[in-house]
């Protein structure tokens, strides 16, 4: 009995300890239970409500536009060559400079051109003395056959010899006209007002006929842009543009700021390019100030008229999934929901929403990425003051788990 009590009373302990884990095991579960409550706004336990900042939409009228890379291009480009050959003299402009139609840019030597011009003169003037022999020998011929002192053979020999020589001397014209016209085409002028361009030669250079460039004159104001739009964005234009159909052509320039001057198609193909399959256009702008120069690469917007009842939303509101754009909407219960959209051209920093939302719609514009379809949300009017989180899980005050040691012996 003495040994069976002694073991009774080495239980005691044992027991104490299982009693006092199994407490610990209730206490956590019970801590647990209280931590599962309802989110507040329906939304699962453990999530919290994101405050996000919403729009809410209301139809709108925008532009019916399209726009595409384009290049500027001189109203008047022209390659100022000589005419006749021979040493270049002189330059008569500054490089870079303004330049007015007819003003003097390039001296060639003129001597030969001064020689040939005598030649040509005197040569008239044989001709011209010729002429008068022929008219006077013709006229005697003629009072002649009167008498029938002579034949009339010699008279017609006489009256076609004064006829070559009136020919004649018309050619001997002619060719002083043109050794007046090679002389002066020795000093070079400006065929148009503009902006000269670089020398292409130097002083004292043998300059060919025709075919050697002396150098370029742009004419900057008005100036020309080309650019061209493929079938699909014709289609979205209205189809082929013409200058009836334009209302108005704006250019966005590198900075992304836009072109004060509007401009105006002055060309629109009558076919479609084969090769590139588009429209090729052109449009002319003021541009006396001379912001734009030639060869600029620009974007060209053209406007065909304006479309009503579409809605406008940041480009960060949008986005991109295998099924297409969509947005995210906030529903009567506060939460994101997927809607799909389908979406235009851009207006500024803004996308054209075509189809898929309706007036009055909250769409989401921030923290996009970290939205799931039916995530509770906070939502906030754009502008309005941010709304704060609201925590789902509510932490319990700390307790103290202590456990009471034994007093029995």
């Amino acid at each position: 009995m003495r040994s069976a009590h002694s073991a009774h009373r080495q239980l005691k302990p044992f027991n104490r300890a299982i009693f006092n884990t199994a407490a610990l095991v209730v206490i956590s579960m019970l801590l647990a239970a209280c931590g599962k409550e309802t989110a507040p706004n329906g939304s699962p336990p453990g999530q919290m409500a994101m405050p996000v900042t919403v729009v809410a939409v209301q139809p709108s009228t925008v532009p019916i536009s399209a726009e595409a890379v384009a290049q500027t291009e001189g109203a008047k480009e022209v390659e100022i060559r000589a005419r006749v050959g021979g040493i270049l003299l002189k330059r008569l402009y500054e490089e870079g400079s303004t330049v007015k139609a007819g003003q003097p840019m390039f001296l060639i030597d003129p001597v030969p051109y001064e020689i040939a011009l005598s030649q040509a003169r005197a040569q008239l003037a044989q001709q011209q003395a010729r002429i008068e022999q022929a008219r006077r020998e013709q006229e005697r011929l003629k009072g002649l056959l009167a008498t029938q002192s002579v034949s009339q053979r010699e008279y017609d020999n006489a009256f076609s010899d004064e006829a070559v020589a009136r020919a004649s001397l018309q050619q001997a014209q002619a060719n002083v006209r043109e050794a007046e016209l090679n002389l002066s085409y020795t000093t070079v002028t400006a065929p148009v007002s503009g902006y000269s361009g670089r020398f292409q030669f130097s002083e004292g250079a043998l300059i060919a006929a025709n075919t050697s460039l002396l150098t370029t004159i742009v004419q900057l104001s008005p100036i020309w842009v080309r650019f061209s739009f493929s079938d699909n964005e014709l289609a979205q234009l209205g189809g082929r543009l013409t200058e009836e159909n334009v209302k108005e052509v704006t250019l966005v320039l590198p900075d992304g700021s836009e072109y004060p001057q509007k401009g105006k198609l002055n060309f629109a193909a009558s076919q479609i390019d084969p090769l590139l399959g588009t429209q090729q256009l052109r449009a002319t702008f003021d541009n006396a100030d001379q912001k734009l120069l030639p060869g600029q690469f620009v974007r060209a917007r053209v406007t065909t008229g304006q479309r009503d009842g579409v809605f406008l939303l940041p480009q960060v509101a949008v986005s991109t999934s295998d099924q297409g754009r969509f947005v995210f909407v906030v529903n009567e219960k506060n939460e994101a929901t997927v809607r799909p959209v389908v979406v235009g051209d851009w207006v500024g920093k803004d996308w054209i929403i075509l189809e898929g939302l309706n007036a009055g719609d909250k769409v989401i514009i921030d923290n996009i990425i970290k939205l799931r379809p039916g995530a509770p949300v906070v939502p906030n009017i754009a502008g309005e003051q941010p709304a704060e989180a609201s925590p789902d899980v509510k932490e319990a005050p700390a307790q103290s788990l202590r456990t009471e040691p034994s007093t029995q012996a």
